[in-house]
């Protein structure tokens, strides 16, 4: 079973883009090798759907981070290694030596740099792995989480064949036979344990810079619950990319499955939205999340709805487009699937009468999904007077505090309806209507 999230819910929560400052995956992409990185991009689009994986890589995550050990090889030594072993064909012994013994006539007379580069990498396979023996008893000594998988790589470490590599010194001179030896025995025969071996590389690259990361940001590891349990629970969450973010707390569960969220535009309820769109995402791969506390059920995918934009290729209008939105929502939701759906500010291509009406409907109706958790913001605050006999509602808001006649966001999350209506001491405050007036 694969985690869903479409394109424009990974837009809205800045997910992707690993060059892109402000993503998600911006503040992650620390990794040292191209095979750490190739593993990230990995991690980060396929979100895990059971709780035993998810806790399982989050222990290993915790116990980086807690042995806060540096990471161990050189990229430059590890990608000549990969460009050894993933570029390896299927050969004999007596073809691979005498592959070797021609390219070598070939370097003493004419310029062919075959056997200088093959001499280079077997060198740098050959450092790489002496650091990864040494890495890999240290971690056995620590007898943490990946004790089965290093019990496994220190057995590939300690056969004869690759021990006598081990064993002999890369700074003297290797004969030409001595090189087609080791050739064979890294390149063909133990070709895939070598494989193993720059796999576990990657991912020693992405334990030691994701656990440097949740370090660095203080950052917690969250407790993945079987999806029927339908909780949800963060203590200080807050947006990962964002300094000084301010936190908040949220408790969702089975008969409060739904948020109905107020306040003012710019208090604050877009971007608390995304932020816990984030962190369910980050949560769902394993990673670490911004908050100080997390436990949540499974999801099975995330619906969002924040930045909803119309579409001219197809004709829609910013409404229309919205509405679609909706009902590809409802579409998912009535699969069954345990999801996170998030509507921020539905309906605002319309009349206040018809966003009035059609948010009303859509939040009674997704109420009735127990399966789901269901987050919906408006400014139109009448509509949650409407909804407070729906038991599995709960109502917080974003206040606006008044300095005089400025506004003032606190970001703080409190319960209740809002009541701040400031949009027009806010023109006001801009001195537009001055200003048109003396056109």
């Amino acid at each position: 079973m694969s985690f869903k999230i479409d394109r424009q819910s990974v837009g809205e929560l800045n997910l992707m883009g690993k060059f892109r400052q402000g993503s998600v995956y911006y503040l992650f992409n620390k990794v040292r090798t191209r095979i750490g990185e190739k593993l990230m991009d990995d991690m980060f689009s396929h979100p895990l759907t059971d709780s035993s994986s998810i806790n399982r890589r989050v222990s290993v995550f915790r116990f980086f981070q807690q042995q806060h050990m540096p990471f161990p090889f050189e990229a430059g030594q590890v990608a000549l290694m990969r460009e050894y072993i993933e570029t390896a064909g299927r050969k004999s012994q007596l073809s691979t030596t005498a592959n070797i013994y021609m390219v070598k006539i070939l370097a003493g007379f004419i310029e062919d740099s075959r056997y200088k580069n093959k001499l280079l990498r077997l060198q740098a396979t050959m450092v790489t792995l002496k650091k990864c023996i040494g890495f890999l008893q240290l971690l056995q000594s620590e007898n943490g989480p990946l004790q089965d998988r290093v019990e496994a790589l220190l057995a590939v470490m300690t056969h004869k064949d690759i021990r006598k590599i081990l064993e002999s010194d890369i700074y003297k001179s290797m004969s030409v036979a001595t090189v087609a030896e080791y050739d064979f025995l890294l390149s063909n025969k133990h070709n895939q344990s070598m494989k193993e071996v720059l796999q576990f590389i990657a991912e020693t690259d992405v334990y030691i810079t994701v656990s440097d990361v949740a370090r660095e940001h203080s950052f917690c590891y969250a407790e993945a619950l079987e999806k029927d349990e339908n909780v949800f629970y963060a203590k200080n969450l807050h947006h990962p990319c964002m300094s000084k973010a301010i936190g908040n707390d949220i408790h969702m569960k089975e008969g409060s499955n739904v948020l109905f969220l107020t306040g003012a535009n710019m208090a604050g309820k877009s971007t608390w939205m995304k932020s816990i769109g984030i962190c369910i995402y980050m949560a769902h791969i394993g990673f670490p999340v911004a908050a100080d506390e997390m436990r949540f059920s499974i999801r099975e995918g995330i619906f969002s709805s924040i930045n909803v934009a119309d579409n001219i290729t197809m004709g829609y209008s910013h409404f229309y487009a919205e509405v679609i939105r909706v009902k590809h929502a409802a579409l998912a939701a009535a699969t069954g699937e345990h999801l996170l759906l998030m509507f921020d500010e539905l309906f605002k291509g319309t009349n206040v009468k018809d966003a009035y009406d059609g948010t009303l409907a859509v939040t009674q109706g997704f109420s009735g999904y127990n399966n789901c958790l269901f987050i919906v913001s408006t400014h139109i605050i009448e509509i949650g007077e409407a909804l407070k006999d729906l038991p599995n509602v709960q109502f917080h808001f974003m206040p606006t505090v008044l300095e005089g006649n400025i506004p003032r966001y606190t970001y703080t999350l409190q319960k209740g309806i809002t009541e701040d209506r400031q949009g027009m001491m806010i023109i006001k405050n801009e001195g537009i209507i001055e200003l048109i007036n003396n056109i």
